[in-house]
């Protein structure tokens, strides 16, 4: 069974850093695509970026330069390092395997804001 679960979110003012992590489990994690989605009350799900299982990365335009999406295939953990942070980050974080998204975690909230 795919689980996805996403920690890491919170407060942060203008200008601060956060880094989320996503525990997955039930699926063959080092040889999978992997992506973070973020989501705002009334908007379509957002992609911001992906990474391929040999590490090879796409952004979005919006976090281009300020986020960095990583991960550790030993310990089936996703990141994403968000720097510089603007309160139109303010969104729902989400982890998924990419570019299925049949599966998702229960998302976390990061709320930008001074």
């Amino acid at each position: 069974q795919v689980r996805l679960a996403e920690s890491g979110g919170g407060l942060v003012q203008p200008g601060g850093s956060l880094r989320l992590s996503c525990a997955a489990s039930g699926f063959f994690f080092r040889v999978n695509s992997m992506a973070w989605y973020r989501q705002v009350p009334g908007k379509e799900r957002e992609l911001v970026a992906d990474i391929t299982g040999s590490g090879r990365t796409n952004y979005a335009d919006s976090v281009k330069g300020r986020f960095t999406i990583s991960r550790d295939n030993a310990k089936r953990t996703l990141y994403l390092q968000m720097n510089s942070l603007k309160p139109e980050d303010t969104a729902v974080y989400y982890c998924s395997l990419y570019p299925s998204t049949n599966y998702w975690g229960q998302g976390t909230q990061v709320t930008v804001s001074s």
